[in-house]
């Protein structure tokens, strides 16, 4: 089908639709998820946002019989073939394999933030009749609440309709042991025992630590007391060493320079316990597990930009290049009235203001379950999102009004 051109018209259009689909009142987001179907491109986007708004804004302000005359006259612009495909096709596609993943951490159940990330990629997966995995993150012990995991998987099973393959990254440990091993051996990481404020005196200078140019004989030794296995010397302790990626020290972002992919800590793990005290950061173990796993496409929220261009990094410093999955980035969503943080609902269950992760106050899809809302609608309206790096605003009621068109 030949491509429309994005003018004004085809916006009028698009915004009549959506405002008579959601009584009256049309929505940007909506708005433009509808126009990328039609060829939108993504550096386009904020060149076309305020036009969106403005022609929204317009429609709005009519009366449903008004909205319902003018779509009459802009009908035949809005190409409803197309919409009913679904999402747009994935770039990248070899012998329709397409693997991909989501990676919760264990801090909580999924709620519907989880929901609406997580949906797209298993819609994808679907769609390509491809695999999908959920990976639990939990190789920061600090940072684990101990019965996420089951509720999680319970979650995912609801959720993904029992097709996700479930997998725990502390079970791993030996794996990412093993390819610590060949960066260091490689010379493309170096264990460095520079304080914290020290190293960040360096990178501000765009200069080398001490640390960074010891041989790979050197550097082993220094592995070995971070693992405690040296036979001759006594261990580091927390907070003295940390395995670091070569990345550079040059730059332009500060973040990038030498950035750590292990550390140890000594917080006793709820599965592993005290089996292990060095830990892979998550751009580290996240890397292994997409090669070995053999990803395909990624698609995670924008906030995770600069994890992907670290994890690009550590790939072809493996000489797996060509294996780097195609990725992409949604938007957030920023609710005006309903807080989604996990810690912030684990503090009300804890002082009695909600009494269980199921009250139905809370936006926990262990609760929307109990409340009769089926996975079906999140597929649905995850479809209607789309694949967009635009953020949402939106109130609790806008969002559940929307979500319970879909539950039917």
């Amino acid at each position: 089908m030949k491509k429309k051109r994005i003018d004004e018209t085809l916006i009028f259009a698009y915004s009549l639709k959506n405002a008579l689909e959601h009584e009256g009142k049309a929505r940007k987001e909506a708005v433009l998820s509808s126009l990328f179907h039609e060829g939108l491109k993504k550096n386009e986007v904020k060149k076309i946002l305020p036009e969106i708004q403005k022609i929204v804004d317009k429609i709005n302000k009519f009366s449903l019989e008004e909205q319902e005359k003018k779509f009459s006259e802009f009908e035949k612009k809005v190409d409803k073939r197309k919409e009913r495909q679904g999402l747009p096709e994935l770039p990248n596609v070899k012998k329709k394999k397409v693997i991909m993943r989501f990676a919760p951490s264990p801090s909580g159940p999924l709620h519907i933030g989880n929901a609406i990330t997580a949906c797209i990629s298993f819609l994808y997966v679907q769609k390509y009749k491809g695999k999908f995995y959920v990976r639990i993150e939990d190789t920061n012990p600090e940072n684990i609440y101990p019965p996420a995991y089951k509720m999680i998987e319970q979650d995912s099973k609801w959720l993904f309709n029992n097709k996700a393959i479930i997998i725990i990254q502390s079970n791993r440990m030996k794996l990412y042991y093993k390819y610590l091993g060949k960066l260091l051996k490689s010379g493309k990481s170096y264990v460095c025992i520079c304080k914290q404020e020290e190293f960040k005196q360096f990178s501000l200078k765009k200069q080398n630590c001490p640390c960074r140019d010891l041989s790979v004989k050197e550097n082993l030794a220094r592995w070995k007391k971070m693992l405690n296995k040296s036979k001759n010397e006594k261990a580091f302790e927390e907070g003295e060493a940390v395995l670091r990626f070569k990345s550079g020290m040059k730059n332009k972002n500060p973040a990038f320079r030498d950035f750590p992919l292990a550390r140890i800590n000594l917080t006793k793990h709820p599965l592993q316990k005290n089996k292990y005290r060095v830990w892979p950061l998550m751009n580290l173990a996240v890397s292994v597990d997409d090669i070995e796993q053999k990803m395909t496409h990624v698609i995670r929220g924008k906030d995770h930009r600069d994890n992907a261009y670290r994890q690009k990094l550590i790939f072809e410093a493996l000489g797996k290049e060509k294996q780097y999955p195609w990725t992409a980035f949604t938007g957030r969503y920023n609710f005006k009235d309903m807080q989604i943080s996990k810690t912030h609902m684990r503090e009300g269950i804890e002082k009695g203001k909600y009494k269980g992760w199921d009250d139905e106050r809370l936006p926990t899809l262990i609760s929307l379950k109990k409340q009769g809302y089926k996975h079906q609608a999140f597929w649905k309206l995850t479809e209607q999102i789309g694949l967009s790096e635009v953020d949402k605003v939106m109130s609790r009621d806008e969002f559940f009004k929307l979500l319970r068109q879909f539950n039917k």
